[in-house]
């Protein structure tokens, strides 16, 4: 198999992922073509059929593969045509079978074959206990075949995003899904419940804001456990922001003189300390630049735009020269990426569009065209971005690979989402 592609993929990401504008990788002809196949005469055609839909979703995601369709079809115990396939261009057959475990999960046996060098490179098997769970199964395989390639990671397709639903007035519940939603699965009801914010890398916690006291109380929750505990509480608002790299701090818009505020709260010590102190509003404070400084949301030009300032010094600085309606933002390192409205223009009518700038430069792109893109998040490595996205009503997760040009949606069955994490 033609590695060096992949190769050359590998050192192109990292130089253009170090530098100041993030240059985009386009979208090679030379990807290698990889075919995901149900084994032959496989009894549970329905089970598989859903798995091999995520793999296939995930491969194309990831940016490494050309994925496409063959009429080759083998039983998982047999070697495929592998001169027939290769006659058809197939770099790469990932054949697929499945078994019931002998404790009532799914088991999912997978086998790649490298056609160019006619060998069988992976032999692995997948359990779950529960069928639901298959979305996870099929990212499990597709980062394994990614492995193989020694491609960049994307490991971050085994992780959960957490989000919350508009479900009525004054209702909103909160999810745990992978990226795709092919997975959901509610973890907090009852009540206005929003803002939910992974409290640690492990995801076994979360901070929330609810509105079910007589005061917004944000809580910190164990996902496993279930066991909460309030943080603070604010009049007007109370919400976790952003996490410290080593998860002893949080960043939290709060609101107990009046106008909102950030602070940063030490979960050690259980201490907080003001870091704005503003006689209008700023919010949604993110880390950059190794925890030195926020960045946030702030009223002060009479409309909300991106400011930044050093931790422990008063300054502040504008971020944001475009726009006037600078809703939210994420932060990468020296990279932010924040949500703006525009004008109408050939795309459509006004909208909320994605721009990605530095703080060490100038540097200015846009990521987005279409819809009401919101809440934008970084992934742990810096080279996607998870967003809410919005067209005609209906709720979507949106995805940007930004070193590949490549952007994806996921419906959400029903509902809004008011915002989400991953």
């Amino acid at each position: 198999m033609k590695k060096i592609v992949v190769l050359l993929l590998c050192f192109f990401n990292l130089v253009f992922a170090v530098d100041a504008k993030l240059e985009i990788v386009k979208k090679s002809k030379n990807l290698p073509k990889i075919v995901v196949s149900i084994s032959k005469n496989n009894k549970d055609i329905d089970f598989l059929t859903k798995v091999k839909k995520v793999i296939e979703k995930d491969l194309k995601v990831s940016g490494h593969f050309n994925v496409i369709k063959t009429s080759v079809s083998t039983q998982f115990s047999q070697t495929p045509d592998l001169y027939r396939l290769q006659k058809e261009g197939v770099d790469l057959y990932l054949n697929l079978d499945s078994q019931i475990s002998g404790f009532g999960g799914f088991i999912l046996n997978t086998k790649l074959f490298d056609i160019n060098s006619k060998t069988l490179v992976l032999n692995k098997t997948f359990s779950t206990k529960y069928e639901k769970r298959y979305p996870f199964l099929s990212h499990r395989v597709a980062i394994s075949v990614n492995d193989y390639l020694k491609a960049p990671s994307i490991k971050w397709m085994d992780k959960f995003v957490i989000f919350s639903v508009y479900k009525d007035s004054k209702k909103a519940d909160i999810y745990i899904g992978d990226y795709t939603l092919s997975f959901q699965k509610r973890i907090v009801s009852g009540g206005l419940n929003i803002f939910p914010k992974w409290a640690s890398k492990k995801q076994d916690s979360f901070y929330y804001t609810t509105y079910n006291n007589n005061l917004p109380t944000l809580v910190k929750a164990n996902l496993y456990n279930g066991k909460k505990e309030v943080i603070m509480r604010s009049e007007g608002m109370v919400i976790a922001s952003d996490i410290s790299s080593d998860e002893s701090k949080i960043l939290v818009t709060a609101s107990p003189y009046g106008q909102a505020d950030i602070y940063l709260y030490n979960t050690i010590n259980k201490t907080k300390q003001r870091l704005t102190n503003y006689k209008g509003i700023d919010v949604g404070a993110h880390f950059v630049e190794n925890d030195s400084k926020i960045i946030f949301v702030s009223d002060r030009l009479n409309y909300p735009n991106i400011f930044s300032k050093k931790i422990g010094q008063r300054g502040v600085q504008r971020l944001v020269y475009h726009g006037t309606n600078n809703s939210a933002a994420t932060t990468y390192k020296n990279y932010v990426v924040y949500s703006s409205r525009d004008k109408a223009n050939e795309f459509g009518v006004r909208t909320f569009n994605l721009y990605l700038i530095s703080t060490k430069s100038d540097f200015l792109r846009r990521l987005t065209t279409t819809g009401l893109n919101q809440f934008p998040k970084f992934s742990s490595d810096g080279e996607s971005i998870l967003h809410t996205k919005t067209i005609n009503g209906r709720s979507y997760i949106g995805i940007i690979r930004l070193n590949y040009d490549k952007a994806f949606t996921f419906p959400l069955r029903s509902g809004k989402i008011q915002s989400i994490d991953w």
